[in-house]
């Protein structure tokens, strides 16, 4: 009952794009963790697929291994779906045979699109089309249009409510974790939501305390410099 597409970007940025027809997406089946990998967990989900799956990409399994080994100890597994990427962007996926037509996976270098309930095979084939073909937009702006390819092939067969966006780039929290728990057009409000973090909230993050600058930025005065400066160079684009 649900699509989505996790991926590693060029420079090691992580992220996942999710939408079902099913509330709140965005709590239980994306997970990422900053140079480890990131991972989605569908269909009947296992909640605990994610920090298991992250905790062996960590731990320097490979990722098919890290599938194998979520889905081995799982009685339930023929009804789940999951898919995940590594630091290296190498990416892995599992769909349980009692998973729900139309169901499937598509494992790329550097990302995968998987999903079930689905309207058709299209659904997947268009949203890892649109992801290829948009390689110049910003990491982010790639994965929602990956995502709103997929919704005009078809989408989850039920209809639409729920839509969620993680990315993680270098620290331990996310950089954006953005959520469209109920609404009738999640992921074009998802992207509203992503237009709305360019303002201030995505250069702000930028000031955080991070491992490259523990103490971060306090300087109100600078944070709005820095506030400043990233909305020229979005003018620039």
């Amino acid at each position: 009952m649900t699509w989505s597409i996790v991926a590693r970007d060029a420079d090691g940025t992580l992220g996942v794009a999710v939408a079902s027809r099913f509330f709140s997406v965005g709590a239980l089946c994306p997970h990422g963790r900053s140079g480890v990998g990131a991972l989605s967990t569908q269909a009947l989900v296992n909640p605990g697929y994610g920090p298991r799956g992250l905790d062996l990409l960590e731990q320097g399994r490979a990722a098919a291994d890290a599938v194998s080994l979520l889905v081995a100890g799982d009685e339930g597994r023929e009804h789940r779906q999951v898919h995940l990427v590594d630091r290296g962007g190498r990416s892995a996926a599992h769909t349980g045979a009692l998973c729900i037509d139309w169901c499937g996976h598509r494992v790329q270098d550097g990302f995968s699109v998987a999903g079930n309930m689905l309207a058709g095979p299209a659904v997947l084939d268009d949203t890892a089309l649109a992801y290829r073909a948009h390689a110049e937009a910003p990491f982010a702006e790639r994965l929602l249009a990956a995502m709103a390819a997929g919704e005009a092939a078809g989408g989850d067969k039920r209809g639409k409510q729920a839509a969620a966006l993680l990315i993680y780039t270098t620290e331990t929290y996310p950089f954006l974790d953005l959520r469209v728990d109920d609404h009738p057009d999640p992921i074009a409000e998802l992207k509203r939501l992503y237009e709305v973090s360019l303002e201030r909230y995505q250069p702000f993050v930028a000031c955080l305390p991070s491992a490259a600058r523990p103490a971060g930025i306090t300087d109100r005065a600078q944070i709005e410099a820095e506030v400043q400066r990233f909305q020229a160079a979005r003018r620039q684009r």
